[in-house]
């Protein structure tokens, strides 16, 4: 036995998804055809909301004058950690040049987009952070022109806490539209007269397939699922702790995967034993999300050793990884596929959710097999230049020529000929492969 499941889960990721896409197919023609007024019916009939859609300085002023201090410097507090951390990012995409061989230059540059879409999701929960992680995060990369959209509270303006951010964070303008009405808004440039370049952010289903349709016509950040948690723990794990976390995650809907690793039967079996409780221990909203997503997504698979543990986290590639586990550094070395990392007890999904400075923005549904997270990279464009001076071009120009003509494709070869004959009439090259 290299792994056994102590429960299994009855749906996965993709669970639905036929449906999600042919809702989302007919809103999005709709929004297209109709502009500005289709956005404005969606809003109506889907939050029952007819008030500005545009947010004006006044909106937003009331905003911040609804929250009290402790709530700005918590705010703060997290702002001034994810703009660290995406600051040091920024510093690490740098411009050069480089010369490959003598008089030829290749060089690259940083260029930000000009308009970022953020979509900050607000219904069952409202997400301060993430208005943080998306519009922070633009900013920081240098991007002109940031839109965050973010859903009314039905008939009422959005969440204050999230225009407060949004606006704390440097965004250009705010829109009280949700779902798919408000990513097609941000695409579309409705109600800005600005068309996003990139739409970035999470959110249900149904936004993140508006992003997937989208994609191409615009940029996006990532195809993104519903929330996902995965957790490595051994024996030397505290089951109660492993158990919390779980739920932390599951709570965020009712078809968020939770998925525990471990090389100990005893411990799985505690998890499983507590989830129950702990779930039923929530609020309302949470408790109602966090069953069906335990009952549903949620799975226990009990491993033979550490390098079976490892390679079962990497086939789900989640979105967060906690590693509950002795030699944290070997597990550090040895995973490969995963949104953001979080190591040892002292830390978990939460502080990076809310405040710890990485982003929260991730990569679900597996994708974290070839993409990371949200970051400052996301909003910029790495383009390339290349000059070179008439001496380098004997030698690329001969060498291009004969590649161009081994691939049959003569009107590039011709490129390089004309250049040859130009610069150095007097001499012979030679031109076929």
């Amino acid at each position: 036995m290299t792994t056994e499941f102590l429960k299994k889960a009855s749906k996965s990721p993709a669970t639905g998804e036929d449906d999600t896409r042919r809702i989302v197919a007919e809103m999005l023609e709709k929004i297209e055809a109709g502009g500005e007024t289709s956005c404005r019916d969606y809003a109506q009939k889907l939050d029952g909301y007819d008030g500005n859609i545009l947010l004006t300085s006044d909106d937003i002023a009331a905003a911040g004058e609804a929250l009290s201090d402790d709530i700005k410097s918590d705010i703060q507090f997290a702002y001034d950690r994810v703009r660290g951390f995406a600051e040091k990012q920024r510093e690490a995409l740098i411009d050069f040049e480089v010369e490959l061989s003598p008089g030829l230059f290749a060089g690259q540059k940083q260029i930000p987009v000009q308009t970022a879409g953020c979509y900050v999701p607000g219904g069952r929960y409202a997400h301060i952070a993430s208005a943080v992680m998306s519009v922070g995060t633009a900013k920081v990369a240098g991007v002109e022109n940031v839109v965050c959209c973010t859903p009314p509270r039905g008939a009422n303006l959005p969440h204050e806490a999230i225009v407060y951010t949004a606006n704390l964070c440097g965004a250009d303008h705010i829109l009280a539209l949700g779902g798919v009405q408000g990513i097609a808004a941000m695409a579309f440039g409705l109600f800005t007269e600005a068309p996003a370049d990139i739409l970035v952010g999470p959110g249900n289903r149904f936004v993140a397939e508006a992003k997937r349709m989208l994609y191409g016509r615009v940029g996006i950040d990532l195809f993104a699922g519903p929330t996902e948690i995965a957790i490595i723990a051994d024996e030397t794990a505290d089951p109660f702790i492993v158990a919390t976390d779980l739920v932390s995650q599951a709570e965020h809907g009712p078809d968020s995967p939770a998925w525990l690793v471990t090389t100990s039967r005893e411990l799985g079996n505690k998890v499983i034993e507590m989830m129950p409780g702990l779930i039923e221990a929530l609020p309302e909203t949470a408790r109602n999300a966090a069953t069906s997503a335990w009952r549903d997504y949620g799975e226990v698979v009990l491993c033979a050793d550490r390098e079976s543990a490892a390679v079962q986290s990497d086939l789900y590639a989640g979105e967060h990884l906690q590693v509950h586990a002795a030699d944290t550094g070997w597990w550090v070395d040895r995973l490969k596929n995963y949104g953001s990392l979080f190591v040892g007890e002292q830390t978990t999904v939460t502080f990076g959710d809310k405040c710890s400075g990485t982003n929260h923005i991730l990569p679900t549904k597996g994708a974290g097999r070839y993409t990371g997270g949200l970051s400052v990279g996301k909003f910029i464009k790495t383009v390339t230049t290349q000059r070179m001076s008439e001496d380098a071009c004997r030698e690329v120009a001969a060498a291009a020529a004969r590649i161009s003509r081994l691939e049959g494709m003569e009107a590039h070869a011709r490129s390089g000929d004309v250049r040859l004959e130009k610069y150095f009439p007097q001499e012979t090259f030679r031109l076929q492969p």
